[in-house]
């Protein structure tokens, strides 16, 4: 285990003995988020009761092997005294202020939407991913289809040059919801809230990696 991996796991470590029997969970996408659902998957082999809302295809197939029960966000109960109790996820980069720039993993989408319906939100991270200034990791901008080549000349305008995510093998990706990703490198970005403004007013944007006001809780291993 390098020394990284030894920190992402004492981090998810840290953040599965927040659960609490008969909890809701938001299961993260990512490296990190999944040492948090192997290691809460050893506490159900032991008689935790959880249920999990993944935020990507892969998580949940992920969390199904460890045993961990999977329901969808409309089966959360949302306003029938339901919800997510508590949402575990990791971040690519993270400042002081708790300004997290997500979606390596292309799940950003989902991963807003389940924290956005979490009421308590608490993000994992290697000692790596603090920095002062946001920007050093690309700008993942999920786009339809039918809209990336407009977007990114949209995004252009803002001070950067976008470049559209591809697979290993050189095909685009696409996110589970079947979008194109953009990944726009900005550079240090010394206002997040008015480039998130600025992102979201762009027609075929679905959703922009900047998560602003949504983390309650850092721990870095």
């Amino acid at each position: 285990m390098t020394p990284q991996d030894a920190q992402k796991r004492a981090a998810a470590m840290a953040a599965v003995k927040l659960v609490k029997d008969g909890m809701t969970l938001g299961l993260g996408t990512g490296s990190t988020a999944a040492w948090f659902v192997t290691l809460l998957g050893e506490r159900v082999q032991q008689g935790l009761r959880v249920r999990g809302v993944p935020t990507s295809e892969a998580t949940a197939v992920q969390a199904r092997a460890c045993g961990i029960e999977v329901i969808g966000l409309d089966e959360v109960g949302f306003g029938q005294g339901g919800g997510i109790d508590l949402c575990i996820d990791g971040v690519d980069a993270v400042d002081g202020q708790r300004r997290a720039i997500k979606g390596g993993g292309g799940a950003l989408l989902r991963e807003k939407i389940v924290a956005a319906g979490a009421t308590r939100v608490v993000y994992i991270a290697d000692a790596s991913k603090r920095v002062e200034t946001l920007g050093a990791f690309a700008l993942p901008v999920e786009v339809i289809p039918f809209a990336a080549a407009f977007v990114g000349d949209k995004i252009a305008g803002l001070g950067c040059v976008p470049v559209v995510r591809l697979n290993k093998d050189g095909s685009e990706f696409r996110s589970d919801e079947n979008n194109v990703i953009l990944d726009c490198p900005f550079g240090q970005i010394e206002d997040p809230e008015t480039l998130a403004a600025e992102l979201s007013l762009i027609p075929g944007v679905v959703e922009h990696g900047l998560f602003l006001g949504m983390i309650d809780e850092m721990i870095f291993g």
